[in-house]
């Protein structure tokens, strides 16, 4: 019944959060439509996205070709929406993968603390003592520019993030009243770790799930537009520019123009929608 009760609640809030935060809505608008057009990839595309055609090669935007065609005479609207898919999926796997590792170490070190805490904590600060984008460039290229080895060292340079948050967000809580009252009851430290601290500072860290997953969009494209990640003809925005960036000199502007517009807007749609997740989330803003 309280479940019930519960979510015509959340989507009022959310409702309300939206009309009177119009960034917001343009951020999950924006969002939503990124995902949509990533998952709608195959029908949405008007042309085989790795198919070549060297007489059309080169063309500007035009009626046929919306966003014009590359080097090879590949439609590039067709290997945008390929490569949001890629992009996305890539982003997706390696933040719930570091958050769901990152959050349940730091809870349980901020609950328990002692050596373990301590011991967690000096990783943590070796892992962010190197640049970070280095430190997954240096693990693509030992481990090889395999898509899954991309999501692991994107997942590895996210984890310390949410380790320190978690870790610091439980251990504030780990005293109040309602902690206190769930060991009382005989709970064990996992089950009030897992079922009462955790789901307390979830609305706080979809701020950083957010942000991180534009990040992640960034880290995927950087490497692949370094050589390092996802490789030719596959398509991928990183390499769209990479690739596009040889010819801007020519007057081919839109090889790289719009494969950054998309980067752009992606990048900017998940950084302004956290604060609103955090609004939605957040049951002490629903009063």
């Amino acid at each position: 019944m309280s479940a019930a009760l519960g979510r015509p609640s959340l989507l009022r809030h959310a409702g309300w959060v939206l009309r009177g935060n119009l960034v917001t809505a343009f951020a999950l608008g924006g969002t939503a439509l990124l995902v949509l057009v990533a998952l709608l990839a195959p029908w949405l595309a008007a042309y085989d996205p790795i198919a070549t055609n060297v007489a059309n090669a080169m063309r500007p935007p035009s009626a046929a070709h919306w966003f014009g065609t590359d080097q090879l005479g590949r439609d590039i609207l067709s290997r945008l929406l390929y490569g949001a898919r890629l992009d996305l999926a890539i982003a997706a796997a390696a933040v719930s993968l570091s958050f769901v590792l990152g959050a349940m170490i730091g809870a349980f070190c901020g609950y328990h603390g002692g050596r373990l805490d301590r011991a967690v904590g000096r990783f943590v600060d070796v892992l962010m003592a190197f640049p970070l984008f280095v430190l997954a460039m240096a693990m693509v290229a030992a481990l090889g520019n395999q898509v899954q080895n991309i999501v692991y060292a994107t997942a590895v340079i996210n984890l310390p993030f949410y380790i320190r948050f978690a870790r610091t967000e439980v251990a504030v809580r780990r005293q109040a009243g309602w902690v206190e009252a769930a060991r009382a009851s005989g709970n064990g430290g996992a089950r009030i770790v897992l079922g009462f601290l955790l789901p307390n500072i979830l609305p706080n860290v979809a701020v950083q799930i957010s942000l991180n997953l534009g990040w992640a969009i960034l880290n995927a494209a950087g490497l692949s537009f370094l050589g390092l990640g996802v490789t030719a003809p596959t398509p991928e925005w990183g390499i769209m520019v990479a690739e596009g960036a040889r010819f801007i000199s020519a007057g081919h502007w839109w090889l790289v123009a719009f494969p950054g517009l998309a980067l752009m807007l992606a990048v900017l749609c998940f950084n302004l929608l956290g604060d609103g997740l955090r609004d939605i989330l957040d049951p002490r803003m629903r009063t």
